[in-house]
Formats: C-alpha cells, sequence, structure tokens
C-alpha cells in the first residue's frame, strides 16, 4: 500500500543568513512514508558529506529492506519487542553511521565530520522515530504541540539532572553541544520511539535552525495558522528563522496523516495466530 496520498508532505531547506553553504540534507520516499533529516558538520564542507551520506543511505536500504521483507514487515519482533520497521530503520542509520565513520578515516578533508539526524517511517498507523543529536521531531495533535525526542545534548543532560528547567534551557546559549552523532565513532546509539498516529496529526522534523531561533510557541501558532497549506507553512517556519537572525541552516519536513493507513491483512494474520 503506498502512502505518497496518505501522509502529505513538504520538505524545505534553507541556508540561512549568516552560513554561506548549506550543511544539511533532506530526502524522502512517500510511497513507503519515509522522511529523513539531517544537520551535518565538521570539516572544510565535510558536513555536507555526512549530511549527505545519511540521507542517501537510510533512503536506500529502508526501502530495500522493506521490499525483502515484503507482507512480514508489520509484524512485532520478539528479540526487541519492536516493529520490524523500526529495527530497519535502526539498523539504516547505524550502516549511515559505519559509512560516514569509513569515509571520515580515509578522506583527509573529511576527518571530524560527522551529522544528527532525525528520520521516521509510517507503517500501519503507526510511527517509528530514530534520531540522533538535536535533530528533533514534534506532533501536533488536537491542539496540543508536543516534542517526541529529547536532544542528545550537554545542556538535555542537565535538564535531566535538575540543573536547568526546560524554561531556563530555551533561554541558553549553549544548546549545541551535542552528546551524540553520526560518524563520529564506529558505532552509535540509535534512539528509537514508536507512536501511534491518527488522521488529522501534523509531524514537524527539523534542524536546530529551526529551534535555536524560533520558540516552540511559535512553531506551534505557525503550523496552526497555516495548517490547510504546508507549503506555505514551511515557508512561514524558515521566514521566521531568519527574520531571528537566520545564524544556521533550516531544514524542515512536515508530515500531515490525511487518512488512516492501517494493514487489515496484517491485523488478520496476527489474530490467525493468536487463535492457532
Amino acid at each position: 500500500m503506498s502512502l505518497r496520498n496518505k501522509i502529505k508532505v513538504v520538505e524545505l531547506t534553507d541556508t540561512g543568513k549568516i552560513r554561506d553553504h548549506n550543511e544539511d540534507a533532506i530526502g524522502s520516499e512517500r510511497d513507503i512514508g519515509l522522511l529523513v533529516l539531517a544537520d551535518g558538520m565538521g570539516g572544510y564542507n565535510a558536513g555536507e558529506v555526512a549530511s549527505s551520506i545519511a540521507v542517501k543511505t537510510i533512503l536506500k536500504q529502508v526501502e530495500e529492506s522493506l521490499e525483502r521483507l515484503g507482507e512480514d514487515r508489520d509484524e512485532v519482533e520478539p528479540q526487541t519487542g519492536l516493529w520490524r520497521q523500526s529495527v530497519i530503520l535502526r539498523d539504516a542509520v547505524a550502516r549511515a553511521n559505519k559509512l560516514i565513520h569509513n569515509q571520515a578515516q580515509i578522506r583527509p578533508e573529511c576527518e571530524g565530520m560527522g551529522t544528527t539526524l532525525v528520520s521516521c517511517l509510517f507503517y500501519n498507523n503507526h510511527v517509528s522515530i530514530a534520531h540522533v543529536g538535536d535533530s528533533r521531531m514534534y506532533r501536533l495533535r488536537d491542539g496540543r504541540f508536543e516534542q517526541l525526542t529529547l536532544d542528545h545534548s550537554l545542556l538535555q543532560e542537565l535538564v535531566d539532572r535538575g540543573f536547568y528547567s526546560q524554561e531556563e534551557a530555551q533561554r541558553s546559549t549553549n544548546r549545541n553541544y551535542v552528546t551524540r552523532a553520526l560518524g563520529v565513532e564506529k558505532a552509535v546509539d540509535v534512539e528509537i520511539n514508536e507512536y501511534d498516529v491518527k488522521p488529522g496529526d501534523y509531524f514537524l522534523l527539523c534542524s536546530d535552525g529551526l529551534t535555536d531561533m524560533v520558540e516552540d510557541e511559535d512553531i506551534h501558532l505557525t503550523i496552526s495558522t497555516f495548517h490547510d497549506n504546508l507549503d506555505i507553512a514551511g515557508q512561514q517556519l524558515i521566514k521566521l528563522s531568519n527574520d531571528h537572525g537566520g545564524k544556521d541552516n533550516i531544514s524542515i519536513i512536515i508530515g500531515y496523516a490525511a487518512q488512516s493507513f492501517g494493514v487489515r491483512k496484517g491485523l488478520l494474520k496476527k489474530l490467525a495466530r493468536k487463535l492457532r
């Protein structure tokens, strides 16, 4: 089942007002409901190498893995308790990490490069989210706007330990010290989360070029105001970030669940197995 008309998607990226080139990368495979956003860093222009490798690798590997699985994709893996889509997404991110790390070792101009990442895969009225670093994913449901990912950053660790409140963290100037990134080490700890999806939900994937410049309340208001036109909503978010200084590259992907996309056949298979 293609998700192209069930999950509406808009993708936008902008260099911002300060940087002279864009080290972010974004991409999607809309038929399978896969969205990927990476925010590269390190080396002279090497950040864009890392983010590009991440996006291309994940898009290719997830699509190929789903094709191999066929109808068996909509099942939970006993070993992990995760849907197979989550495992596929996690493994694709791990593969991207390995490729980026290898390139950094053999190409002197790419030494020290890495990228943060947020990616999601929609399936059977659910979404799997994989993230590393401080690129984020939010959900807007029934007027409630919430962050679904927690930053892998020094500041978030200090919040978790009670040294800062969330409000103080929003005002901090030390937001960008990430504690995890793709390509920096041989292996990476990929955080995976799974959520249900309802028709009418909006999902926002974004780099810190947006969240460092625009408060969550203003992001919420913008999406709510322009929810009938995702392109305009995205353009307004880019404009807001640039109006507030545009100190970094800005990338966003907005996904809107226009219809239910439950897999009836998969549910019947599970029921039949329970009745055996």
